[in-house]
């Protein structure tokens, strides 16, 4: 298992490619002095957290990679990552994408020189193409969250976190397949037991939510969202994050993907950021009153790879939908 020493050593290995990143005063603290800082993982060169955890991994696993590549599922954030770590140190890179990852981040996924491949209509399809290309051709395959590797580079925001304000009480994450929550609540904990850990998922297909309610990893139906970064599930022979989760979260939080568009006309109008769906579900659980926080409280603002035509409608009030439901107009903004 892991522990705090091999954050440490992430650290120290994707040094040079992901970088720390400001953790700033939200519009959105209390009036009654309750202070909310959001760490602002939107500055990453690939716009989004996932590179401290692709770094860590592909530049591990380096000697063998030069001779196979790597391989990755991806609901987008995490195959981008991979492909410029890959890039960055000339080794091949195959990202599996199910066909509900959003154009726009095949493209960028593409344009840093990596192979997209499109496999099904979920993350577990498109994994089954990544295994098949590990156990064909040997390519060594770099988990987006189930991977030791990747859950000790993403912990290193723990330590960011902690190092910039020891006092924290509470850290509200957007919770998918777990490799961020795990990396920063492992973190977190270690240095302070006592802190408080918030995960925080869409309504619809919250794998990791379903899974510690079930008591063991389950399937999910994967379905559009705006959210859509944390769709896919955690794998039924999920071998880390499983089990991190459910020891170290103190509380999941569900969000409706109205309470998401709210959210993200919040994280615009209030606080003047640019940011996709996954981002806004601390947002989205504040405005909607499901949150229980001290203070002063952290909230991830993992990524800003959104559709920008999606994005300036949203913010527009305008009304769009996912599947059979719609949303749209008013908000919190």
């Amino acid at each position: 298992m892991l522990n705090l020493s091999d954050i440490y050593a992430a650290r120290q290995r994707m040094s040079g490619v992901a970088v720390a990143t400001p953790l700033v005063a939200s519009a959105l603290s209390g009036p009654a002095g309750e202070e909310i800082l959001l760490k602002l993982e939107i500055l990453q060169p690939t716009g989004a957290f996932k590179l401290r955890g692709a770094a860590n991994a592909v530049a591990a696993h380096v000697a063998a990679a030069c001779e196979s590549g790597v391989v990755s599922v991806s609901t987008g954030n995490h195959g981008r990552a991979v492909a410029y770590a890959a890039r960055r140190l000339g080794i091949r890179a195959v990202i599996c994408l199910s066909n509900l990852v959003p154009e726009g981040k095949a493209a960028a996924i593409a344009e840093l020189g990596a192979e997209v491949r499109r496999i099904g209509r979920s993350q577990d399809e498109a994994q089954r193409e990544a295994d098949r290309l590990i156990a064909d051709e040997g390519m060594i395959g770099i988990s987006p969250f189930d991977d030791p590797l990747v859950v000790a580079g993403q912990g290193t925001i723990g330590l960011e976190l902690l190092e910039a304000r020891p006092d924290l009480a509470c850290i509200v994450i957007p919770l998918s397949g777990g490799g961020l929550a795990a990396g920063v609540a492992l973190a977190a904990k270690s240095i302070r037991p006592d802190i408080r850990i918030v995960g925080v998922s869409m309504d619809r297909g919250a794998a990791m939510h379903d899974s510690i309610r079930a008591g063991h990893p389950v399937e999910v139906e994967e379905v559009p969202s705006l959210a859509d970064s944390l769709g896919g599930g955690i794998g039924l022979d999920n071998r880390l994050t499983f089990a991190l989760c459910r020891a170290l979260i103190d509380d999941i939080v569900l969000v409706s993907e109205q309470e998401i568009y709210d959210g993200m006309r919040a994280l615009y109008a209030r606080d003047r950021l640019v940011a996709e769906g996954a981002s806004a579900v601390g947002h989205a659980a504040l405005l909607a009153g499901k949150l229980d926080l001290g203070s002063p409280a952290a909230f991830l603002i993992t990524g800003r790879n959104v559709d920008m035509g999606q994005f300036s409608a949203v913010i527009a009030g305008e009304r769009l939908s996912f599947g059979n439901v719609q949303v749209g107009g008013g908000g919190h903004a």
